[in-house]
Order: C-alpha cells, then structure tokens, then sequence
C-alpha cells in the first residue's frame, strides 16, 4: 500500500485525488497540505509540508509555484518521492526541480493525462514527417480562473516539436503588436480563457491549401488525477531520477 501525501489538498484538484484514491485498493491518502487546514476524506491537513508527523512514501503536488521550495527541501531532507503536477513554473524554478531529481526520484510534467502526452508523441511525428513546409500554431483553452497562460501544456507541445525540428524555431505568443509576415521559423501560441473549459488544445500545421488539426479536450480533472495517483503509485521505490509519462506507459501501469 503506498502511503501519499497531497500539497494543494484543499484545492479542485486535490479533492478529486482524494477521490480517486479512495475506490483504490493500492493506495492511500495519510495527509494533506494546504494553507487553509479545512479537514475532509477522513485524513489530517496540515498547513505547511514540515508538520508531517509521518513520511508518506510519496508526494503528489497540486499546489502553486511559491510552494516548490519548501517541498523540495522537504522531499530532499527525508528521502521523499515527488509527483509535480503544478503548472505556471518559471525557467529557474524548472531548473530545481532538475536538479532536485538529482538526490531524490520526481515525476514532472506539465500534462498528467495520458491523451496529452499521446498528442505529444504524434505531434513530433507530424513535425518529422511535415517539417518546414507547413507553419505550426498551438491554440489552448481553458476556464477563467487559470492563472498562466499560456498553460504549460502548450509550452511542452510546442517544445516536443522544437525538439523534433532540432531547436529550430523560436515561440512566439502575442501578434497582435506585429506588423509583418509569419516567419518560418516560428511556433504561434494563443490562449483562451473562460467559462469552466477544463483544457483544449490544438496543433495546427498549415500548409498549402491544406490543414492538419490535431486536437485533445479534457472532459473532467479526473484525467488529471488517475495521472497523478498512477505516477505516485510508480514513482514510490525508484531510484533518485527524473521520470515523466514516458516512463510510466512504458512499465504498463497506467490505471485509467
């Protein structure tokens, strides 16, 4: 039984994870983290990641950027796997998050679904096989209350494709202040936001006098959740090491 803990457990998030865990059989849930403290689930929350009184045997983080520093110390000092599924991330907060991988196992990406990371896996395909001859846009939705934008699920499309495309392009996420031609070199990314739109996005290639849409749409935050308590599930036990979907689809443990 792998025992895990939940910083942002007082969240959207976190409440549909404690959900989740609770029709499983291989988990569960022996605290939460979140700045209001409001108790439910039937287990303790604590305000801060150091009033643990227990090591859990991983962490699941569906909190807010300002908390990545005192849990990756937390995770560090007591040799505790993480989960990171908190989006909006800076470069250097991603670099320590690298480097954290370093001295204890973490499971990061900006995408816990299953179906993103498939769009992922056929959007490079499409830039191998497409390559310069169409222009790439991505297009992201989701609900009013999202903080970043554009959501880190389109930074990492468009960086699989950059990889694919050896680096090639550069990102550009505002047109509205240019006053010229698309260049070629470059991947458009747009954000909407409104409503309750849990997440769409789309991968336009455009060519000439044709169109190639690839696209995915969220339908609940459950996606989300069965993501991250499967990764909590294989990350507990590994080696210090940085492990993505990749990883996880490859040993065939992804529950839906």
């Amino acid at each position: 039984m792998v025992k895990i803990a939940v910083t942002g457990a007082c969240g959207r998030m976190g409440r549909v994870i404690a959900a989740l865990v609770n029709e499983r059989g291989d988990c569960e849930i022996i605290a939460g983290i979140d700045k209001l403290g409001e108790e439910y689930g039937g287990f303790p929350v604590y305000k801060s990641v150091f009033e643990l009184p227990e090591k859990p045997d991983v962490i699941i983080d569906f909190s807010h950027p300002s908390a990545l520093s005192d849990l990756l110390s937390y995770c560090k000092m007591n040799n505790v796997p993480a989960v990171i599924a908190t989006t909006g991330y800076s470069d250097e907060e991603r670099a320590q998050i690298t480097a954290a991988s370093a001295q204890i196992p973490v499971f990061f990406t900006f995408n816990m679904s299953l179906g993103i990371n498939l769009l992922a896996e056929l959007a490079k395909k499409a830039a191998q096989i497409l390559g310069d001859q169409f222009d790439i846009e991505i297009v992201e939705k989701h609900h009013n209350r999202k903080m970043d934008a554009p959501s880190g699920t389109a930074i990492m499309l468009a960086e699989a494709i950059n990889e694919e495309l050896q680096n090639s392009k550069h990102f550009v996420y505002d047109r509205h202040s240019v006053r010229k031609p698309r260049g070629k070199d470059e991947i458009g990314m747009h954000a909407v936001r409104g409503g309750t739109i849990v997440g769409e996005h789309d991968i336009i290639f455009a060519g000439h006098d044709e169109v190639i849409t690839l696209s995915h749409s969220a339908q609940s935050r459950e996606v989300f959740a069965a993501g991250a308590v499967n990764a909590a599930v294989f990350l507990s036990g590994k080696p210090a090491g940085m492990y993505n979907m990749s990883d996880l689809i490859k040993e065939d443990q992804y529950e839906a």
